[in-house]
């Protein structure tokens, strides 16, 4: 069982006067943030803003690029040349990179957002071709990846810094793939539940489908979303239930 897990939470996805979820809160719990950049959510004081207050938290930050999809939250499937979707990575990548040097601070991670990355999960080409458009951006960055899946394949076939990633709030297909999120239980609301199945998984080093099926996982680090109305709650009940389970908390490469 590992002695340390980092959790990390998707934000800085409001955008002009509409808010979207309670990043200030959250940022109080998490040890490391994913800042959305601008295409499915966020815009540039927004992303300005969260790195300023992650920063000045200690909590580690992350790029968090999806697709051109600002009315779909970036969880619609798409179609991108490779070409198209490497400098898409790049130009996201790139603003987070300019937003956090201008607060002083450094973008220590990288991970895919939304429809995005359920594609790479299942296809490792797509994941590689992602990959190496951050990487040619900053060659030692750390990627985060859904464990035992087709982008762990591609990151570890790149040989690049990477950590493996588990969801509290999600539920799991037996290939490690998260349950579409339009199927019931797909999401779970329930804190308490939540917490313990991330203790359970932790300590079992793997992931647990709903079949009951264990998956063996390299878990570096958990995410907590940040854009449904339990976030905070499970987010706090995760964290204490780790600490009671003595699994200390840091971000990814501290």
């Amino acid at each position: 069982m590992p002695h340390r897990v980092d959790l990390n939470a998707d934000m800085g996805e409001s955008f002009g006067p509409w808010p979207m979820g309670n990043d200030s809160a959250l940022l109080e719990v998490v040890t490391s943030a994913n800042v959305a950049c601008g295409f499915h959510a966020g815009d540039p004081t927004v992303m300005a803003r969260t790195i300023a207050v992650a920063h000045g938290n200690g909590v580690g930050i992350g790029a968090h690029p999806g697709f051109p999809d600002l009315q779909g939250f970036g969880r619609r499937r798409m179609q991108m040349g490779r070409e198209d979707l490497q400098n898409a990575i790049r130009y996201q990548f790139g603003a987070i990179r300019g937003m956090a040097a201008a607060a002083g601070a450094d973008v220590r991670h990288f991970k895919l957002h939304g429809a995005l990355s359920n594609m790479c999960a299942q296809d490792e080409a797509m994941a590689r071709a992602c990959y190496e458009a951050a990487l040619s951006v900053d060659p030692d960055v750390i990627i985060f990846v859904l464990a035992s899946t087709a982008q762990e394949a591609a990151v570890t076939a790149l040989g690049a810094r990477h950590a493996g990633e588990i969801f509290a709030d999600r539920a799991y297909n037996d290939d490690a793939t998260l349950v579409d999120r339009g199927l019931p239980g797909a999401v779970i609301h329930d804190p308490d539940r939540a917490a313990a199945r991330m203790v359970e998984m932790v300590r079992a080093g793997a992931i647990i489908a709903e079949s009951g099926r264990e998956i063996s996982a390299r878990i570096d680090t958990i995410c907590l979303h940040g854009d449904n109305d339990t976030a905070l709650q499970i987010a706090r009940a995760v964290r204490a239930a780790l600490d009671g389970a003595g699994i200390s908390l840091a971000p990814v490469g501290s």
